[in-house]
């Protein structure tokens, strides 16, 4: 069952991300750098495919035993506890975010996700390997306070693909759809925000699914997204895919 429903998320996820970057060359919210994007996008889907290779041997396997180590059963709450345990999952997913960027050793891992100097569906997969274990690991011991089944994390972690494939993606929405959207879940324009080389605006809208969370937290940013904004990490520079690896290893610039 578990090996079926991680073969439909790929399957799932890849069959939107291809639809998203359709709908981004017909309807772009942002015109696309006038040089050649071939770079950017090895260095992006490098790191996916990084990535991609590790899940089964480690990203997965720390999931698994989490699920697996019960320090207690918690009462079947049905449709009600599977509600709870995504809701509790996006919360931390919030607050882990906000970590990465007010921690310097994690934002050492994170600012590789923030180099991008702009945005598309392909800006979702772009983390680098330190950051993905690191957060598995980090979300273990709730996965196992909570006593939250391995088919609930796995069921999360597809939503959360789904919804940093769309908030990531070049896409210009109907004005008033994305403000109606964004009172609930996380909008391109909301996430593009996130990605604004002002300090102020990187460190805001953290959530992941959920709009909620920068709501009750106060860390909404009152900007809004326009096609000029400038993507990255402040004033620094992207770099190739070796080095975005050696990155968090090397002194801090």
């Amino acid at each position: 069952m578990i090996a079926a429903f991680l073969s439909a998320k790929v399957a799932v996820a890849a069959g939107w991300a291809l639809g998203l970057a359709a709908v981004e060359r017909l309807a772009p919210a942002a015109p696309r750098p006038p040089r050649s994007d071939g770079p950017r996008l090895v260095r992006n889907l490098g790191l996916w495919a990084a990535n991609t290779l590790m899940n089964p041997f480690i990203t997965l396997p720390i999931s698994a035993a989490a699920a697996a180590l019960q320090l207690w059963t918690r009462p079947d709450l049905g449709w009600a506890g599977l509600v709870f345990d995504l809701l509790l999952l996006d919360l931390w997913t919030y607050v882990w975010h906000r970590a990465n960027h007010e921690w310097p050793l994690l934002w050492r891992f994170h600012r590789v996700h923030h180099l991008d100097q702009f945005l598309d569906a392909t800006s979702a997969v772009r983390f680098h390997p330190g950051e993905v274990v690191i957060s598995a690991l980090a979300r273990a011991p709730l996965v196992i306070a909570a006593d939250i089944p391995f088919l609930t994390v796995a069921l999360f972690d597809a939503l959360m693909l789904l919804s940093a494939l769309f908030h990531h993606s070049n896409i210009r929405l109907p004005a008033q759809l994305e403000s109606a959207l964004r009172l609930f879940i996380v909008t391109p324009s909301h996430h593009w925000v996130h990605h604004h080389v002002e300090t102020a605006d990187t460190n805001s809208n953290y959530g992941g699914v959920l709009t909620l969370w920068d709501r009750l937290f106060a860390s909404w940013s009152p900007h809004a997204h326009t096609p000029d904004m400038r993507i990255g990490a402040g004033d620094a520079a992207d770099r190739p895919l070796l080095q975005l690896a050696l990155a968090p290893f090397r002194r801090a610039e």
